[in-house]
């Protein structure tokens, strides 16, 4: 009797066996995220395991944060049954997502102090950039340098992974937000992944889309909603780092050679990056720590213009499409050039808000006066 796999199965639909892999890769995704996180709400409110709103907090209501847990439930999944190839050749790479997965479900469980997060990063960072060689290799002649020595390389490379999670985290604040950036960001490694034949790494990044999507139906609802966590953010943010990473390493090969890579993938992560700059900026022009919390982030300027999250969550996420066209548009020139270009226009585009906010309060003082002096 005739037995059946993926590519007779393809065949008898009559299209090929790597897309039927898409399609089953993103379905799997899907289904598992959105069948697990109704259970994982359940047993949150069972067991009270939820965000209680504080000053900072953008909700007034007690919401579950694991949802991250399904989001990497549902990665693990998937990799494991179509991105073989890539466990096998960056063996670290599984320990390490393991490692960041349990240290941010302990901050979601417990609570972590944050120098210990920052140790667990660094260290499954090394774990990846050493055990498995996953590092930036080069610059492309970013401010005249080209290949990097080993150990600046491994520096390098470890600070990025680290502002990365760190950054990605950051933007976690709004309904939509940090979901929805993730799932741009998937569709680009998607495309960049497929078109240069490493399918191994775009299935990593097809789960990712098909688990952040389900995710995001529930993130978005009134009824049932969830947030990702620290133990999503984290686990985003490091596979977002090592797929950035692996697109410019990738894009050094003379049969491809990308001359501009680094400056693709800072347009394709441009969000946590400019909202972590203009935060930075903002705290010091205000003699404030960089470290020190406050509502500076790019979504609460765009709150304060009267958007809803969902609203200023699609707000964002289409600039980010315009940083992205932008950086495609410009990818012929200079790559000094380019990374000034993009992020200035990144920077313009987050600090629009405030100068539209601090235009609005001069019109309503404006009105005010102009109604106190009528009466």
């Amino acid at each position: 009797m005739k037995s059946f796999n993926l590519e007779s199965i393809a065949n008898l639909l009559g299209f090929s066996s790597l897309y039927l892999k898409v399609v089953i890769s993103f379905l799997v995704a899907f289904i598992l995220v959105y069948s697990a996180i109704p259970k994982i709400i359940r047993v949150s409110y069972r067991k009270q395991l939820m965000d209680v709103p504080g000053s900072r907090s953008s909700h007034s209501k007690k919401v579950p944060t694991l949802g991250g847990v399904a989001i990497y439930f549902a990665i693990t999944v998937v990799t494991a049954i179509f991105s073989a190839e890539m466990l096998h050749k960056d063996i670290f790479f599984s320990a390490a997502l393991v490692m960041l997965f349990f240290i941010g479900l302990m901050d979601d469980l417990l609570i972590v102090a944050p120098r210990k997060k920052l140790y667990a990063q660094a260290i499954s960072a090394v774990m990846i950039i050493v055990g498995s060689n996953v590092r930036i290799q080069s610059l492309f002649g970013l401010m005249g340098i080209y290949e990097l020595p080993y150990l600046v390389s491994v520096i390098l490379t470890t600070i990025v992974f680290i502002i990365m999670i760190n950054s990605y985290n950051l933007i976690d604040g709004i309904d939509g937000l940090a979901g929805g950036v993730g799932v741009l960001i998937s569709l680009c490694f998607v495309f960049i992944f497929f078109r240069l034949y490493d399918y191994s790494t775009g299935f990593l990044a097809i789960a990712m889309l098909g688990s952040l999507l389900a995710f995001l139906k529930f993130n978005l609802s009134d009824q049932y909603k969830i947030f990702m966590g620290d133990t999503g953010s984290m686990v985003v943010g490091y596979l977002i780092s090592f797929m950035a990473i692996k697109f410019i390493n990738i894009s050094s090969a003379e049969w491809i050679s990308i001359s501009n890579a680094p400056i693709i993938a800072v347009a394709i992560l441009i969000v946590p990056i400019i909202d972590t700059i203009s935060v930075i900026i903002i705290r010091i022009s205000q003699k404030k720590s960089p470290f020190s919390a406050d509502k500076n982030h790019i979504h609460h300027r765009v709150l304060k213009l009267g958007f809803s999250h969902m609203g200023t969550s699609v707000i964002i996420c289409l600039s980010n499409v315009l940083i992205i066209i932008f950086a495609y548009l410009l990818r012929h020139l200079n790559i000094n050039l380019m990374l000034f270009l993009v992020i200035a226009a990144a920077l313009i585009l987050s600090y629009l808000p405030l100068v539209l906010v601090e235009r609005m309060s001069k019109q309503k003082e404006n009105k005010a006066l102009i109604n106190n002096s009528n009466k």
